[in-house]
C-alpha cells in the first residue's frame, strides 16, 4: 500500500538553532491521530522536546482533529510519548542539561512501513548576527542559482 508523501517540516527550528545531533524517533498515537497525519493536518511551529522519567516526550505539537473521530476523537496539543532506544535517550537528556541546548524536532514523516516518525535535533540556540549570516548565506545561494538560470 502507497502512502501519500507526508513530510511537515519545522522551518523555524534551523532558522532559531545550531543543530547538532539528530535522531529519527516513533511517536505513541492515537488512531484519530494517525489519520490526520496523514491527511498533512499538524504542524510543528512552536513544538520542544523534554526528558521525564526516563522518557522523551514532545509538546505543543498540534495534530488537527480528525473530521470523522466521534467521541474518540484526540487533544489537539498534547503531550506525546517519543519511542528511542535507552542509550539515545541517555545521550539527548545528556545533552538537553547543557546550558544552551534544546531538543528540538525538525521533521515529521511517514515512514514506508506507515508508521508516523520525529525527527529531533539537538539545537544551541543562535545568536542574532548568527541568524543574518544564515538569512546572507541564503540570498547568495539564491543569486547564484539565478546566474545559473541565465
Amino acid at each position: 500500500m502507497k502512502f501519500k508523501e507526508i513530510n511537515i517540516k519545522n522551518r523555524r527550528a534551523t532558522f532559531d538553532y545550531a543543530i547538532g545531533d539528530t535522531y529519527t524517533a516513533g511517536i505513541v498515537l492515537t488512531g484519530t491521530e494517525i489519520k490526520s497525519i496523514r491527511q498533512g493536518k499538524a504542524s510543528l511551529a512552536d513544538t520542544f522536546c523534554y526528558v521525564a522519567n526516563g522518557e522523551v516526550w514532545v509538546k505543543n505539537m498540534y495534530i488537527a482533529e480528525y473530521f470523522y473521530g466521534t467521541y474518540n476523537n484526540h487533544t489537539e496539543r498534547r503531550d506525546r510519548k517519543l519511542l528511542l532506544n535507552k542509550k539515545e535517550i541517555q545521550k539527548i537528556q545528556k545533552s538537553g542539561a547543557e546550558a544552551g541546548f534544546t531538543i528540538v524536532p525538525l521533521r515529521l514523516f511517514i515512514s514506508e512501513r506507515g508508521y508516523a516518525k520525529l525527527v529531533i535535533g539537538i539545537g544551541r540556540g543562535k545568536k542574532e548576527y548568527d541568524k543574518r549570516q544564515t538569512i546572507k548565506e541564503r540570498e547568495d545561494r539564491r543569486n547564484m542559482a539565478r546566474v545559473m538560470m541565465k
